[in-house]
């Protein structure tokens, strides 16, 4: 074999850029061409906003030059340590603390929802926080009254904050005027907006700050941005300054995130233990067939931390998703320590893993974006513990097979919360596959429903095909229904299926 020596050669061939010598001259290359494009579409900002403007590009330069030192893996996969016996808590070990003392406990809280997301994968317009999901009311309906309820219940004073994005935060704005007159203090805030990078040249595609006129040159940069964000918008000092001690994070779209009484107990009441308060709180769950690609808990380098599908090398993709392994997944509920945050923050040790989201856009342009999860800044924190809460805490709402669950008599809604019904006869919720062709748009999964099946004893439903279900109908165990390519089936009214395989064509004539 030819030894050949790592030099310029003529032609169109370059120097192989897998050597170390090309990698850092092309980081260092692409940092002060970046400087120099960011300059640059910061003299198009209008004066009013450019203070705040150059904090964000500060919060991008940082993330971006870590993304160009970072090499390899996050994690070595055999530094893995097991969890230790007292890392995750059981929550059937938690207490419920003395009601004289809620009101107090309430008053060092703040409950922060992750708005920032649009509607559009289910086929709906604007924020995803104000698609109705029970008896017309949307998630933010249901967020306002569940926290209007236990304010109103210890007169107490729980602020609702709402980190919304570029995308959302207009029409939010819009929304929660209707909400004047509840007992419900809410809050605002944008998370950062970062310019998209061309995957060839690593330097952004935006030619000005005109965000609205190029939107697709621009991107929110995950919820792991909350912290600085929230920084930057002045509300984490505000809170501190007004006697705040903890806030309770999670997805706007997550119906079983309720503010826990028992979990506020531990950090801040009767339920405390030892002298060192609790800076950061991550909900897990345990583990189903379901979840196998969710993020779960690790010990690494003698701290709890998050590990994401993403981090993980191909050849141990199949342990990662193993349920005896890693038994527990992150549910994206957080509560961490007000004061925390900002010590972390202005110590500048906030260094959460990178994540980078190729996408193209319409217009064919390849892109890269950076981005963070809120869960991955558990390391960074002193004191962190996992609580192994019920499944009942995890209810998110991704997709239409979701709303069918949490539209169905499985639940019923008090004070804005989903309570399961005590008819179930156990508290895992079934297993549902809806066809993307005919279901994934709200509107059209409605259509599809005279009204929503009875659900109680269901334990899995695939429908795939051209399925219609009439009133009444009581879907029960296992039952799969497929109509075939150019058949349909339409489920009569008052049809009980149990166990059942229905396939092939069945139509309802109109008499």
């Amino acid at each position: 074999m030819l030894n050949i020596p790592n030099e310029k050669v003529r032609g169109h061939q370059r120097i192989p850029s897998d050597t170390k010598e090309f990698h850092e001259a092309t980081k260092r290359d692409a940092l002060m061409r970046l400087k120099k494009d960011l300059d640059h579409l910061l003299e198009t900002v209008e004066e009013s906003r450019k203070t705040g403007v150059q904090k964000e590009m500060c919060g991008f330069e940082a993330l971006y030059h870590r993304f160009l030192q970072e090499d390899g893996p996050s994690v070595e996969w055999d530094r893995i340590e097991k969890l230790p016996e007292e890392a995750v808590k059981d929550y059937s070990t938690l207490k419920l603390p003395q009601e004289a003392h809620i009101r107090d406990m309430l008053d060092k809280l703040v409950v922060v929802k992750l708005n920032g997301g649009l509607g559009t994968s289910m086929g709906c317009h604007g924020p995803k926080s104000v698609i109705p999901v029970r008896n017309d009311l949307t998630f933010l309906d249901m967020t306002v009254q569940q926290i209007e309820f236990l304010n109103k219940k210890y007169n107490a004073n729980v602020p609702l904050v709402l980190m919304n994005s570029f995308n959302t935060d207009v029409d939010t704005e819009k929304v929660i005027r209707k909400y004047k007159g509840f007992q419900v203090q809410i809050y605002t805030f944008n998370q950062s907006c970062y310019p998209r990078i061309s995957r060839d040249s690593l330097l952004p595609i935006a030619k000005d700050f005109d965000i609205e006129n190029d939107i697709e040159a621009w991107y929110p940069p995950g919820h792991g941005d909350f912290y600085q964000s929230f920084q930057n918008s002045g509300l984490l000092r505000k809170f501190l300054e007004e006697g705040r001690e903890y806030c309770f994070l999670s997805n706007i779209d997550n119906l079983g995130a309720t503010v826990d009484i028992k979990i506020l107990n531990r950090l801040i009441g009767d339920d405390r233990q030892g002298d060192k308060p609790i800076e950061f709180v991550m909900e897990v769950t345990d583990k189903t067939r379901a979840d196998v690609k969710g993020g779960t808990l690790i010990h690494y380098e003698n701290k709890l931390r998050l590990l994401e599908i993403a981090q993980v090398p191909k050849e141990h993709v199949d342990d990662f998703k193993s349920v005896k392994t890693f038994k527990f997944f992150n549910t994206n509920n957080i509560w961490a320590r007000l004061e925390s945050i900002e010590r972390v923050l202005n110590a500048k040790t906030m260094n959460m893993e990178i994540i980078v989201n190729n996408k193209t856009l319409d217009n064919g342009i390849r892109v890269i974006q950076l981005e963070t999860a809120v869960g991955a800044a558990m390391k960074c924190f002193d004191g962190g513990i996992g609580i192994n809460v019920p499944r009942s805490r995890f209810l998110p709402v991704k997709k239409t097979s979701d709303l069918l669950l949490v539209m169905s008599n499985l639940y019923s809604l008090k004070y804005g919360s989903l309570v399961m019904s005590p008819q179930r006869m156990f508290p895992t919720t079934p297993l549902v596959k809806l066809g993307d062709n005919h279901f994934s748009k709200v509107k059209e999964f409605l259509s599809r429903f005279a009204n929503i099946p009875d659900l109680i004893e269901l334990d899995h439903l695939t429908v795939s095909g051209d399925v219609t279900f009439g009133r009444g109908v009581s879907l029960r165990g296992t039952v799969i229904i497929i109509a075939n390519h150019g058949d349909r089936i339409d489920i009569p009214a008052g049809a009980i299926l149990e166990n059942k395989i229905v396939s092939g064509n069945m139509r309802i004539l109109d008499h």
